[in-house]
């Protein structure tokens, strides 16, 4: 072995293990202040793995599901639950590979997310249930409920995704990209790129909030928490994500659904006047309502103004 190659092998497995500490240490410190973990949380043992969720309240049941971004969980709902447990039974779940979740290392898809959410109605709620949705998730429900039509009772969609975006499937491109997320040392490394504070707070900045005021620290460290627990295999459910593999064709679906849905639109969110549109070109039942000063987590930004639109829908 010549001089120039021996080089280039130690130069390799220098910045491979440089790679492995930073990732090992930028996990550490993302989790450090066990934000997450409270006396609240239970666990429904499902069949790709433990699915975190919390119930409080009593009353007719309603069901919350967090968004698909880096960060998100169950935390997306918390200024909205305690409002509401006089009149509802409320269950709030991480979805598999987000937030206390487990995260095995695996594909993750629309399909796997409708049985998810069919199965915790079944076996866990058992009972009719409302649902609270937000963003790439509302096709999963969508999806569910013209499949399990007796478990539903009325549905809310905050910002539900593009149906054209939502169309699109899985390319050469994007499954390279899945690829890469998915190798041990530089996947992580790539993935803690995109899950670092900076770019959390970015996304609070310019997509979440339409107000920079109204975010406060502590949505930071949550999210930033909820991308790093379970070590490493928090990057699996991103891939997939990334990839396109959590996308679902639900036109016919949707217009089939004889539902109650109502659409929760943030007023300031990119083109959701014609998202929301397209979606009652299939459904013209659908309501629509739109929350001033707001973009993507209006139940975040304005919780208020929220919880008064689901007063009345519910």
């Amino acid at each position: 072995m010549n001089k120039k190659a021996a080089s280039i092998i130690a130069l390799t497995a220098s910045s491979i293990s440089a790679m492995h500490i930073m990732n090992r240490i930028h996990t550490s410190l993302s989790t450090v202040k066990n934000l997450l973990t409270n006396s609240e949380n239970q666990y429904y043992e499902w069949r790709f793995g433990k699915i975190r969720y919390q119930k409080k309240g009593s009353g007719t049941p309603l069901l919350f599901i967090h968004d698909l971004t880096i960060g998100s969980s169950n935390y997306e709902y918390h200024r909205l639950i305690n409002n509401l447990t006089d009149q509802h039974e409320i269950y709030s779940i991480d979805l598999l590979g987000y937030g206390l979740s487990d995260k095995p290392s695996m594909t993750y898809t629309g399909n796997i997310y409708e049985q998810l959410i069919s199965d915790f109605i079944k076996n866990v709620i058992c009972r009719k249930t409302s649902v609270m949705v937000t963003g790439e998730s509302v096709p999963f429900v969508i999806m569910s409920c013209h499949n399990n039509p007796e478990l539903y009772h009325k549905l809310i969609c905050i910002n539900p995704q593009n149906l054209y975006l939502q169309n699109q499937i899985p390319s050469r491109q994007t499954k390279l990209l899945k690829f890469l997320f998915e190798t041990p040392i530089l996947g992580t490394f790539t993935y803690h790129i995109f899950a670092n504070k900076y770019m959390i707070r970015k996304s609070f900045e310019e997509e979440y909030f339409y107000q920079p005021g109204e975010i406060k620290e502590k949505y930071i460290y949550n999210y930033l928490e909820a991308a790093h627990v379970g070590s490493y295999n928090s990057k699996f459910s991103f891939a997939s994500y990334i990839a396109k593999y959590m996308n679902m064709n639900i036109l016919h679906e949707l217009k089939e659904i004889d539902h109650s849905i109502l659409m929760i639109g943030g007023e300031k969110e990119k083109e959701i006047n014609t998202t929301i549109e397209n979606y009652k070109y299939y459904n013209p039942a659908i309501e629509e309502v739109y929350i001033p000063q707001t973009k993507h987590l209006p139940q975040l930004e304005s919780p208020d103004d929220i919880l008064r639109e689901i007063e009345m829908f519910l």
